[in-house]
């Protein structure tokens, strides 16, 4: 696979290089000597603008301005014509000229400063929002959003190509992409660590309630330069407007409510903006309560959740700053499922974290760089794994077995500088972060660990065409680490240094009209967390006793994909492939034996080469002004590259799935229906249960309606045949419980 994404990329590439004039049958006039040349400045300044995109309307004759902002297009047809002139953070400019049989013109063309539109671009993958893709991604804002709400983030977001969700019941469902879960993908809020622990086991939670992010961009492959080393399956970013970066000068908000059958769950939420000339303060306020989930084999004790959290925050915008502060805090209480045969002992998780935010925005005078952005989040976390005895007729009896407390800091300053050279707008950065994790209790599995890490990064664009730019980027970081000793590990003393570095070279072709082509190559650096090297006792929150290993090396990692987009007429489709090849992978594999003290599974951490492969394919089909249907499919491999070994495949990897949805949108609301069908999957671990194929039907419908703000009402059918099934990712399959059964869920939101 590899080598052919590689021959298809040289041959755009050589077709779109080859020339800067490309015939088109409406070009079918006599070509004559008319020229046109000129510059291309900035209106308000009068720089001269590099890499601007030149174009005749109507044709594909087109160009970009040098370096000095000068262009020139050749041999044009006789008659009266217009030049299209476009760049990021620029208005469109049309220019009318009258191209003259040998003749040779000169039309300067002044762009205006325009603001960005930014809700088709992915910030995420690029500090300086150029627009253009180098690996597949997804935006999900507005209504969007609303339609997928969920109690989870890893369940708002399953189904997407390439995410799929670890589940521990709805509160600690998390994300997963390309099969690769923990810190090999980052999950962010606002472009920063959210230090919380969701990433270390699979009953920790990410501490925001979806009804509170406003914007949420996921990155399938390497987009971990501005953010790490380690994300090679991708990047999550969890956005809110805490702080509020655009406003009216009056009162504007939202109010939501939601509620479910499946699991009796009721939600609220409610967001104030005070919008001054160059101020704006706001507050928010979530709520979210739900009793045990249901499945078609009855309910699963242990799975009931009770959250809330709540935010401030102010903004500024003048002529020489923009950003602003916030204070969020957020309060977590969910059971694990134990045991249905033990229904008088529960395990509940508490979990709490308060935050202090910030993003400063300055442009800059210098002669180099033109913008500034510095952010950061500096956090406190604590969760307590409570156990709790209700003997028959007696009070309730608690036991806190194990307790984390983790003081976070997370920081980025970003300069963008003007294009110079070859290159286009770049950005050069520095971040800073540190952790200071505490774990007790006498259930304690591992030690505490501190970490320390200061990185620097690059992102560069080069335009080598009118049609291709190439992308690089480069991350350098030195991490500090030790583990904090404790009551169960009184001599662990062990501390390491790394020095890091990671990263990524990308193509981005748009041959014609209607076609893009990305790719990438990456590499990534991971430092083993302190669970991997040192865990040797029985999680209860998990359900299964992990044992560490103190041998394990550092990861390393290679991964390429490609996309290819195809848009024509109401059709469009995109097509991915990618590869990721580990050295020394972290595998959390099952051992097959059961440890005699707890009755806990044994998982052991192990090491060695692996690789994962795989591929999404989507598309959209607008089959009537009113009518749509979508279909997308993913699967992806997962093996150790162990020469003569009977069984090859890793854990945890999610199997083949299909799904479409149809839906008819007749502008005050829209109706439509779901299907997706996941394979069995049976290309499993050594002592990895294989979980059946499934099918699974669903319906939704909207009511929007405009008078006194705008009101939208959601109504959900999931799971409507009341299947049951086992996904092959969830945790609580390790337990023999099902997956939900037949859920409606009803939202309303009202913006004011």
């Amino acid at each position: 696979m590899r080598n052919t994404c590689i021959i298809l990329i040289l041959m755009v590439m050589n077709f779109c290089m080859g020339s800067s004039v490309v015939a088109n049958p409406s070009d079918a006039r006599p070509r004559t000597d008319a020229n046109v040349f000129g510059h291309v400045v900035d209106a308000t300044t009068g720089e001269h603008l590099p890499f601007v995109n030149v174009l005749i309307k109507g044709s594909r004759i087109g160009t970009i301005t040098d370096a000095s902002g000068h262009y020139m297009l050749t041999n044009l047809p006789e008659g009266p014509l217009t030049i299209l002139a476009s760049s990021m953070g620029y208005a469109l400019a049309e220019i009318d000229f009258e191209a003259e049989l040998k003749t040779t013109k000169e039309v300067d063309i002044h762009l205006a400063p325009a603001s960005i539109n930014l809700s088709g671009i992915t910030l995420t993958a690029s500090p300086t929002a150029s627009g253009f893709r180098y690996q597949p991604d997804a935006v999900f804002m507005g209504e969007q959003i609303q339609r997928r709400s969920e109690p989870s983030f890893g369940e708002m977001l399953n189904g997407q190509p390439g995410v799929s969700m670890r589940s521990f019941g709805s509160a600690p469902a998390r994300p997963v992409i390309r099969g690769m879960d923990g810190d090999r993908i980052l999950v962010l809020e606002n472009g920063e660590r959210m230090g919380d622990i969701s990433e270390t086991s699979a009953d920790h939670s990410i501490s925001l309630d979806p009804l509170a992010a406003s914007r949420v961009e996921v990155i399938r492959g390497p987009a971990s330069l501005l953010y790490g080393s380690s994300a090679l399956g991708g990047v999550i970013n969890l956005m809110t407007t805490d702080i509020p970066d655009q406003w009216d000068a009056n009162v504007s908000g939202v109010v939501s409510v939601q509620g479910a059958t499946m699991n009796n769950m009721g939600a609220g939420f409610g967001r104030v903006t005070i919008g001054r000339e160059s101020n704006a303060f706001t507050g928010r306020f979530a709520l979210r309560q739900a009793g045990d989930m249901t499945t078609p084999e009855g309910a699963v004790p242990g799975t009931s959740m009770s959250n809330y959290d709540g935010a401030l925050g102010w903004g500024i915008n003048t002529e020489r700053v923009n950003g602003g502060l916030s204070f969020s805090l957020s309060d977590q209480s969910f059971e694990i499922p134990e045991s249905v045969d033990v229904p008088e002992e529960d395990v509940e998780i508490r979990a709490q974290r308060m935050a202090f935010q910030g993003r400063f925005g300055k442009n800059l005078s210098g002669q180099f760089f033109d913008q500034a952005q510095l952010r950061f989040n500096t956090t406190r976390f604590h969760q307590q794994e409570v156990g709790i005895e209700r003997p028959a007729g007696q009070p309730a009896v608690e036991l806190i077995g194990l307790e984390y407390e983790q003081y976070a800091f997370s920081s980025t300053l970003t300069l963008q500088h003007k294009p110079v050279g070859i290159l286009a707008r770049g950005a050069l950065g520095f971040s800073l972060n540190g952790q200071s994790l505490d774990v007790t209790g006498d259930e304690s599995y591992t030690p505490g660990e501190q970490r320390f890490s200061m990185a620097t990064f690059t992102f560069q664009e080069v335009p080598l065409s009118n049609t291709l730019r190439m992308q690089f980027g480069l991350r350098l970081d030195f991490q500090n680490s030790q583990a904090l000793p404790n009551e169960v590990f009184p001599e662990v003393r062990l501390s390491r240094n790394a020095f890091n570095y990671s990263g990524s070279l990308g193509l981005n072709i748009r041959p014609f009209e209607g076609l893009e082509i990305g790719a990438q190559l990456a590499r990534s650096h991971r430092n083993p967390m302190v669970e991997e090297i040192f865990a040797d006792g029985a999680h209860l929150g998990a359900g299964v006793y992990e044992k560490g290993n103190t041998q394990l090396n550092d990861e390393i990692g290679h991964g390429g994909d490609v996309f290819v987009v195809w848009e024509r007429g109401s059709v469009k489709m995109e097509l991915t492939g990618f590869v990721n090849d580990f050295a020394n992978y972290i595998i959390f594999q099952p051992t097959g034996e059961v440890d005699e003290s707890s009755g806990y599974e044994i998982f052991q951490y192990a090491e060695g080469k692996a690789r994962l492969y795989g591929n999404e394919f989507s598309m959209g089909y607008q089959i009537t002004d009113r009518l749509s249907w979508q279909s997308s499919m993913d699967w992806v491999r997962g093996r150790r590259v162990i020469d003569n070994a009977p069984n090859r495949n890793l854990p945890f990897i999610p199997p083949f799935r299909w799904r479409n949805e149809v839906e008819y949108d007749y502008v005050k609301g829209w109706v439509g229906a779901s299907y997706m069908a996941v394979r069995r999957q049976d290309q499993v671990a050594p002592d990895e249960a294989v979980t059946d194929g499934y099918s699974l039907l669903g319906f939704q419908a909207g009511y929007r309606l405009n008078t006194v703000g705008q009101h939208v009402l959601i109504v959900r059918v999931e799971n409507a045949l009341d299947t049951k099934y086992r996904d092959h990712l969830s945790r609580i399959e390790d337990r023999n419980f099902v997956m939900p059964g037949r859920n409606v869920n009803v939202t309303y939101r009202w913006f004011f």
